[in-house]
């Protein structure tokens, strides 16, 4: 990425730019680590709830996040971390190898394209990645054609890759109202329930369990409708950096 296309402060000038993994092999190149929606210990808890130390966890997106070595240490030792960005995944792996974690498994992956035969996981896991895919989504409320084949892509590998009782975990900032429609649309099996963590601020914990729904259903019962979401750009619980809020409102508001 050039440096023209960087602001001081590192982060991009413009959110179309997380979609280009040369801004991410070059951040990751310079950053050794950060977590998106706060860190490991905030939603635990959750993990543990749903997760199992016998499970085959994939995590995609895992970026330079400390939270497959977290679940490691917490007993889920049968993980593979990918990322589209070779630069995060050799570094992730230079890490786990200094810790003698032998049971990650670390590879450069496309979520659109998992290179993983059907079925091979229990659990697939993500902290802010399909954030990603909404990052030009233009209205929340009717995204753009490019962003529902995006995340379409990404849901039915997600979806493929996942034992017949599996459980997708996505752990995101995009409300429940905003997500039912990609979540539970016709061809998934799964239906959507959520938790939140945080403190004053939430962000969605949301459960999708692997055949619970027939693939010609779509969204069940659908949530009521509430006026547009706007949101507090000072908000003192919010990440220091934040590229959903701005995903939300837009390059040029």
């Amino acid at each position: 990425m050039a440096e023209h296309d960087r602001k001081d402060d590192g982060l991009p000038l413009h959110t179309a730019l997380y979609l280009e993994p040369t801004y991410w092999n070059d951040r990751f190149a310079r950053e050794d680590h950060y977590e998106w929606f706060k860190d490991y210990t905030h939603f635990r808890h959750l993990i543990l709830a749903n997760v199992k130390p016998t499970d085959q966890v994939l995590e995609v997106g895992c970026g330079n996040s400390q939270m497959g070595i977290e679940m490691y240490k917490d007993g889920i030792t049968q993980i593979t971390r990918t990322d589209l960005s070779p630069v995060a995944v050799k570094r992730m792996e230079e890490k786990s190898v200094a810790l003698a974690y032998k049971g990650i498994r670390h590879q450069v992956a496309d979520m659109l394209d998992l290179p993983f035969e059907d079925e091979t996981f229990d659990v697939v896991i993500e902290k802010g990645t399909v954030d990603v895919l909404f990052v030009d989504s233009g209205d929340p409320w009717n995204p753009s054609q490019d962003v529902v084949n995006r995340v379409e892509k990404m849901l039915k590998e997600t979806h493929r890759v996942l034992t017949p009782n599996g459980i997708f975990i996505s752990i995101a900032f995009g409300q429940p109202h905003f997500r039912r429609p990609f979540f539970e649309a016709k061809g998934l099996t799964w239906t959507m329930k959520w938790d939140t963590f945080g403190d004053s601020f939430h962000y969605f914990f949301y459960k999708l369990r692997k055949g619970t729904k027939d693939d010609n259903q779509g969204p069940n019962v659908p949530l009521p409708l509430q006026e547009k979401v706007t949101f507090d750009l000072e908000h003192e619980f919010m990440d220091d950096e934040d590229f959903l809020r701005q995903s939300s409102l837009g390059d040029n508001e």
